[in-house]
């Protein structure tokens, strides 16, 4: 019988990042397809096997997907057939299967990924000293503006 080991999944633009946690692994095997299907099997220490297929949410390209085995786990680098960000890992809207986990340890939120080409960019060239003047800049108005008003307290109670 087939064993599923722990999978770690985190995500850029252009990849998915999976991790597969099975120390020593042996007869490592990965297969990828362009509509999205994912494959893995190995055979673990103590020669039980491991397998699981994955019907990724988007397609992928078969020629960008490298892996790289480590003693403690499987890397697995999977470039996306277009540039976006995913909803999910996976086709299907069900909860994925229990041993199919977030990698918060290389999770990258869309607006947190690192990019050249970002707006931000252009922005900082020529406006370094425009937004200084304008963090220090006095525009008339009270640092209580849009509070609520509230009546003193002390005075309130001298009354």
């Amino acid at each position: 019988m087939s064993r599923h080991p722990e999978v770690l999944w985190a995500q850029r633009s252009d990849k998915v990042y999976l991790t597969v946690a099975l120390p020593d692994a042996k007869d490592i095997s990965v297969k990828c397809e362009g509509e999205g299907l994912f494959a893995f099997s190995a055979t673990g220490v103590q020669g039980e096997s491991f397998h699981f297929t994955l019907e990724l949410y988007g397609q992928i390209l078969p020629q960008g997907c490298k892996t790289k085995a480590g003693s403690r786990n499987i890397l697995c680098s999977i470039q996306k057939l277009h540039k976006a960000w995913w909803q999910r890992l996976l086709k299907t809207q069900e909860k994925p299967a229990p041993y199919i986990k977030v990698d918060w340890n290389n999770w990258c939120d869309e607006d947190d990924e690192p990019d050249s080409t970002s707006n931000l960019a252009s922005d900082d060239d020529n406006d370094d000293d425009a937004d200084a003047a304008v963090i220090g800049e006095d525009d008339g108005s009270s640092e209580d503006e849009g509070m609520l008003y509230l009546p003193d307290l002390e005075k309130a109670r001298k009354k």
